[in-house]
């Protein structure tokens, strides 16, 4: 409320963070936390390998080096970019639940920061040092002591926003005692933690593999061989990502669960949930059912195009995750404390009492009267829905309500009806959060949403229409 509002009316406010934020974690996850421990993993074997007058096995070193570029390049910019934009489009879409994040997370947060930067410097030293490790075995040694500690520098970071994660679906006791501890360890935590750290691993091999082919040469002996490592690592990280998953599952809030079938596919898709589900286990036995060949059936002859297969399961999996894990916290974006519309829990009775309007620090009006109506409405909407809804772009409130009551073309909207839904929205929408205006605003609000419909036009500036008059 302290805040003035931004929003994309074409696409909507969450879309934008959500295609900045799924793709950041893509990276995140399947070409650092999974990855670079992988790629130390491999320099390491070609390290074993390496005979009594040679540093390191040339053909495995050359490999991990052409996957280490793949991820360099990647994560410092694409991920680096992304990284940043998740903090601009989150601060201008919803500055309240950042600010209480940061409130609440502030030292975890300057940690993560600091472990971050320490990251960066890590991932630049152990790339741009690749070719001065050859010199000697002690300095190829230290190279790979480079690439662990980078790589437990990279799980860090992702173990601690994912506690902030985890806070965001259940706050836990942080209710009731406000206490940094309390946060940090919800009970979201290390379940989430520990089906993303397999998920990372998974994500990485899937990738790997593919990449793998790519960059060894055809029947060779390093491509055979690689390709069995890291299928080994795909199958290991498996069954502990399933595991992850389920005791994940299990510890969601019973409410939550309730969102699957929306938060999967949508409102206009909840009747493929079922198939959705069905794609998300033939995802994952894909990943099984290629590494299964390709480690037990090493001479097996298997089209390079099936290697992809993994690659995009893992990723659409992974999508779909991040897309059911900012849906099912719904109607809250911090757990029981703050709603989807960024508007605290507490403060609903405050703003029952006086009107949204009149705590809206950026809002041109304080109350409705019969002038302003319409730019009142205008700005219950901004600050009640707009989070989640548009106009008449993507999720349009319009199109929601003549989808709602299946109007025919030109049929108007009724509006004694629009405020005994908006009214109780919340029973008949789990997933949303109750309308916290009063009586005028609500009738404000409609009035918008009727004049959405008939022209399709925002309404007049209120200087122009009290000109007018």
């Amino acid at each position: 409320m302290d805040f003035p509002i931004f929003h994309l009316d074409f696409m909507g406010d969450r879309l934008l963070i959500a295609i900045i934020a799924v793709l950041h974690v893509l990276i995140n996850h399947g070409l650092a936390v999974g990855f670079i421990p992988l790629v130390t993993w491999i320099e390491y074997i070609g390290f074993n390998k390496g005979g009594q007058n040679t540093v390191t096995h040339t053909e495995w070193d050359t490999l991990a080096h052409r996957l280490m570029t793949v991820a360099f390049i990647i994560t410092t910019t694409i991920g680096a970019m992304t990284g940043v934009g998740i903090w601009l489009s989150s601060s201008l879409v919803n500055p309240a639940s950042i600010g209480s994040l940061i409130r609440v997370f502030y030292g975890a947060w300057f940690v993560e920061w600091l472990v971050f930067v320490t990251e960066v410097v890590l991932i630049l030293i152990y790339y741009l040092s690749w070719k001065k490790s050859l010199v000697s075995v002690e300095a190829k040694a230290k190279h790979i002591r480079l690439g662990t500690a980078l790589s437990i520098f990279s799980w860090i970071t992702m173990s601690i926003i994912v506690s902030i994660l985890g806070f965001m679906m259940d706050s836990g006791s942080w209710a009731e005692n406000k206490t940094f501890v309390a946060g940090f360890s919800n009970p979201i935590y290390l379940p989430q933690l520990a089906f993303r750290t397999p998920l990372a691993a998974l994500m990485a091999g899937a990738l790997a593999l593919l990449l793998a082919r790519i960059f060894t040469s055809k029947n060779s002996e390093i491509r055979i061989e690689s390709g069995r490592k890291i299928a080994l690592w795909m199958l290991v990280a498996v069954p502990f990502t399933l595991i992850g998953a389920t005791v994940y599952y299990l510890r969601i809030p019973h409410l939550m669960i309730g969102n699957l079938p929306v938060a999967i596919g949508t409102m206009e898709f909840q009747s493929w949930y079922d198939l959705l589900v069905k794609f998300i286990i033939g995802a994952i036995s894909t990943v099984i059912i290629i590494a299964g060949l390709v480690y037990f059936r090493p001479n097996l002859k298997i089209p390079s195009a099936f290697y992809v297969l993994p690659v995009l399961g893992m990723l659409a999996f992974a999508g779909i995750f991040e897309r059911i894990r900012e849906f099912i916290r719904k109607p809250y974006v911090i757990g029981n404390y703050m709603y989807s519309n960024t508007l605290r829990k507490d403060d609903y009775p405050l703003y029952k009492r006086d009107g949204l309007l009149a705590h809206a620090t950026y809002s041109p009006v304080k109350e409705v009267t019969p002038e302003n109506r319409l730019i009142a409405g205008e700005q219950v909407f901004l600050l009640a829905c707009s989070r989640c809804h548009t106009t008449h772009g993507i999720n349009s409130v319009v199109e929601k309500f003549e989808d709602m009551y299946s109007l025919k073309p030109n049929e108007s909207l009724n509006k004694d009806l629009m405020k005994n839904y908006i009214s109780h929205i919340e029973n008949a929408r789990y997933f949303m959060p109750p309308f916290p205006g009063n009586e005028a605003e609500l009738e404000a609000l409609v009035a918008y949403i009727q004049h959405l419909q008939s022209t399709g036009l925002p309404p007049e500036p209120l200087e122009t229409s009290l000109n007018s008059k």
